[in-house]
Parts: C-alpha cells; structure tokens; sequence
C-alpha cells in the first residue's frame, strides 16, 4: 500500500513553533518581534523545518500574552508593522518556509471594538456574545467556573447582566451559534490568505460548541462536556473549511482541541469530512497530574503515557485521521523536565524524546529551544512570573492552606512561563536575546545557547538528522503503526510498516539500562536509521538489545 496524498502533503512536513515575544528582540525593548524573526531566519532554514506556527501577534491588551485579540487584522504595534509581516512571509517564502496563523476565534479581547459596541448597546453585537440575565438571585446565570480560576461570568458593563468568559475576564467568549460570528471568522482567514498565510492553527476551537441555553453543572467534569467537543464543532468546522481555507488544497490546518475523544478526533481530521488537517491533543501531557489536578507535584505515569499515545497511533492510523506530534508548546513545562533528566542525562534524554515522538504517525511539531534541549527556569519567587494561570493558582493553593514554599513548588513544575522564557541564543546576561532586561527572564543560558550548540552540541544535529529522516523515508511519512513491548516498564516501542519495509524504534524512558528481547519476527538484516548513542556493530539484529540510559535508535529490517 503506497502512502496517501494526505500523508504526502502531512507526513513529510516538520512544523516548527515561535513564540515571538520571546524569540528575538530586534529594538531594544525586552520583547521579541517580527524583524527579530527575520534576522534568525538563516538559523530557522538550518535546521530544515516547512513551516512556522506563529503565536498570535494581533493587537492585543496583551493580558493573556496575545490570546485576547482586539484586532484581528492588524500587527500590534508591540511586534512591529504589517510592512514587516509581508517582508517576514517573502524572505520565508523564498527558503520555501510556510507560515501558519494562531487564529482565536472562541473569545476575542473585551477591548475588541465588536465588544465595545456590544457594551453601548447595539443588539446586533450583543448577539456575538453570551450575554444574560442573573439568576432570580441576583447571582451569574451558571455555576461555570473560569479556566483561568473564579466564576466564568462577568458583569457586562452597569448592567445587571453577566457574559461569558471561560477564560480570563478580558476575554469574552464569541456566540458560535450567531452566522454573522462565523462570517467573521471565514472573513478574518480569508484576509490572512491573501497575504500568502498557508497554515492555520484554531485555538481551543472545540470549546465553540456551547448550547444555546445554558445550565449550571453537577460536577467540574461534567461542566466540560456542557460545552466542549460537542457534535455542532463538527457542522462549524465544516462550515468554516468551505467558506474560507478549504479552498487550497494546500492549506494545513489544526485545532487545538479540549478534552476531546479519539473518535472526535478521527472526525475532525478524516479528509472525506473537510474539516481540518490534524489535532493537538493534551491527553498524553497530563499523565503527571494527580486525579486531573494540573497542581499536584506526582511523577509521570510511564504506563499511562505509553497507553495513551499507542490508542492513539492505533486508532487515527485505522480510520485515516492525523495528528500533530509534540512535548512542547507555549501552554506547557518542557517536556525534558518532565519526562528526562536535565542534569545528569540532559542531552540523551532530549534526543531520546525527539526519536520516540518524530517516527510516529503524524505531523511533528518542534517548539522554539527544543532543539537546543533548554529547560525550565530557575526561578525563586512568584513575582518573576507573569503568566496569569500561573499566579492566580499560586493564590488559589495559599488560599486552599498550602504552605507558600509548597505551593510555589507546585506552580513553578507546571508554569506556562516555563516554555516562554527568552530563546538562549548566546551566554550573555540576557542570553543574547535582547541588549536590554527582557519581559521574561532567562536562568541558564550560561550553558545552554544556540552559539554553544551549533559549535559543540548534539541535540541541534540530531533533530536535522530527524527532518531529513522524515522527508526522506516513506515509511515516516506514511508508515502504519503497531505498538511493541506495552507492558514493558520502561520502554517506548514501536513497528511502523509499509508495503514490504518494517521500522522499528525503541527508547528507554529512563535512567538505567534495561534491556528488551526481540521476537524473530523482529529481526534479520538492518539498516540503522538514527541512534542517540554509538552502537556495536551487529551482522543482524541481535535476539536481545541492551539500552542505555535514555537511549533511542530506529532501524529498518532488509527482507
């Protein structure tokens, strides 16, 4: 079976993610910005990737860092000009460097002129939004709590009235119901097209599909399902892929999707559907939460985190749908703290991860630093972050009678803050990211830095030894997947097969050596594609292989 156009135009593509605000900065002013970007991008062509996913740089009050938009159309000030994003998008276009937009179409700024209007009192703009009455009480219509902490209502303006805002107060959740709504949203895609945008990412797009009459919940997991991955997302994303990106074939596109369900997921991203082209999906980071509570301090259950990805693979490989890969993004801790060791085994563990997620199935994603194995901070004191979930759950634990050092503990572990610290480029004080103090602080860019890594490291080479992999073997692109060795404590396995070519790939998850024993179907005559480590110079694939600590190979049986 050979690959399929959807895996030719997917499987081969290596996305890489900047969080402008923190990956150059180009005037002087502690913030990243557009023309930093370019005068990085020689360093973006050497490591290879197809295209760069752009957290948001829209006008914005800047209180969710970009994800409260109040003007879709326009570059904010903060991050330089329109000017600059056309020049941005033809130097990358020459390198043949894609650009995808984050388009956050759940909520917008309450600063957006579409509120505003809604606040003055015109009845067309109020219906953009969920606005309504108190209860007979006088309290907000649901029991729903914010994602960002408090009641998720807020009172709209000197009104006795309450809108909708499941995340921070300034955000004001848009009423999908509402056609003139979706309008907007095709018309805000349809802009960015026409300045040669080829991908789109849609923020937490599956949280559109609230009902139109709203209840209180019974519980904090039944509250989700009230509005969130209901089958309506389906009727919008169809509707939206139609009216506006659907039209190119060539367009990527991924939802970031909210508590959701393989068979959703198929949903979403099976191309007879014409929805979208793939989906982030959070199960797999949350396997070192305690019963669902983002603020527990536990360690990652390896067990789970194998279960939940192989389901995964599984499923979406059966019934055609696509995933993005990834450890890493703007919302997330590194993954390297959280799942290697960034002391004694940094660079192994990095590469480790690397292998184990790139030869799966799907779309890898590449997230600004993880290419360099940077880390989370070291941060003292709460004052040094600026994250709003971050600070608000730090209060909500002293609150909840937690010692202050206990509860610092438990949000400097999974800080937002921990993935947008300045890009380490150099070893100077501000990690040659800036000439001035930056928004956000860097703690070890003293040993971890791009100038250090392209003259002495590792783990940059390896991920460029990874892309060309991708690009080159079909197998990568468009492989199958079977799970290998699910009750083995500690390590990661896989088959990927196509036609007559078998991959197979192992990573040790920790560090202590282990070993894993091959059935004979497993071995024979190999190509090694990629090892994190040398190896001894079999004739064959051995009967049994010995792993180092956090060691990771890949290799292809000759038949």
């Amino acid at each position: 079976m050979s690959i399929t156009a959807q895996e030719q135009n997917l499987g081969r593509k290596v996305i890489y993610q900047i969080y402008p605000k923190s990956f150059y900065d180009s005037n002087g002013d502690g913030i990243g910005d557009l023309q930093g970007i370019i005068a990085k991008i020689p360093y973006l062509k050497k490591l290879n990737i197809d295209m760069i996913w752009f957290n948001p740089f829209f006008v914005s009050p800047q209180n969710d860092n970009g994800y409260d938009i109040a003007d879709y159309y326009q570059v904010d000030p903060l991050f330089g000009t329109m000017a600059d994003f056309e020049e941005l998008a033809q130097k990358l276009s020459a390198l043949n460097i894609s650009i995808m937009l984050d388009m956050v179409f759940n909520h917008c700024s309450t600063s957006h002129p579409w509120f505003q209007k809604a606040l003055a009192g015109d009845p067309k703009y109020r219906a953009y939004f969920y606005i309504r009455p108190p209860k007979q009480d006088g309290t907000a219509p649901t029991n729903w709590q914010s994602k960002f902490g408090g009641s998720a209502w807020g009172k709209f303006g000197t009104s006795s009235d309450y809108y909708l805002h499941l995340y921070d107060p300034t955000q004001a959740d848009l009423d999908w119901h509402n056609p003139d709504v979706r309008q907007e949203a095709a018309k805000i895609v349809n802009f960015w097209r026409k300045k040669g945008v080829k991908g789109f990412r849609f923020d937490v797009i599956n949280v559109t599909g609230k009902q139109t009459i709203l209840r209180d919940s019974t519980d904090p997991l039944q509250e989700k399902k009230l509005y969130t991955d209901t089958p309506v997302v389906h009727t919008y994303l169809k509707e939206l892929n139609q009216a506006s990106f659907g039209q190119d074939p060539e367009i990527v596109t991924v939802g970031e999707m909210s508590s959701t369900t393989v068979a959703n997921s198929i949903a979403y991203t099976q191309p007879q559907n014409h929805e979208l082209s793939m989906v982030f999906t959070f199960h797999h980071l949350k396997v070192d939460y305690q019963n669902g509570n983002k603020w527990q301090t536990v360690p990652f259950d390896f067990m789970k985190l194998k279960k939940l990805l192989f389901e995964w693979q599984h499923e979406l490989d059966l019934h055609g749908g696509w995933n993005a890969l990834f450890w890493n993004n703007h919302d997330q801790p590194r993954a390297l703290n959280r799942f290697g060791d960034v002391h004694k085994y940094r660079e192994k563990s990095a590469e480790m991860l690397a292998l184990a997620l790139h030869l799966l199935r799907g779309t890898p994603f590449i997230y600004q630093g993880e290419e360099l194995g940077m880390t989370d901070p070291t941060y003292s004191k709460i004052s040094s972050y600026h994250d709003i979930e971050t600070r608000n759950a730090y209060h909500e634990l002293l609150q909840a009678g937690y010692p202050a050092q206990k509860a610092f503990k438990a949000v400097s572990l999974k800080s937002r803050d921990n993935s947008r610290t300045p890009m380490q480029w150099t070893a100077a004080k501000y990690a040659g990211f800036s000439q001035v103090k930056p928004w956000l602080l860097p703690s070890n860019q003293a040993t971890i830095n791009v100038a250090h890594e392209l003259a002495d490291g590792e783990i940059f080479a390896f991920y460029q030894k990874l892309i060309k992999l991708r690009k080159t073997e079909d197998i990568i692109a468009g492989g199958h997947f079977e799970a290998l060795f699910a009750t083995h404590p500690q390590v990661f396995a896989y088959r990927r097969f196509l036609e007559e070519e078998q991959l197979i790939v192992l990573a040790n998850f920790y560090g202590k050596e282990t070993v894993v024993k091959l059935p004979p179907a497993l071995r024979g005559t190999f190509k090694l594609l990629l090892a994190n480590y040398p190896i001894p110079s079999y004739s064959a694939v051995p009967a049994q292989i010995k792993l180092r600590p956090y060691e990771a190979l890949a290799f292809k049986l000759i038949l």
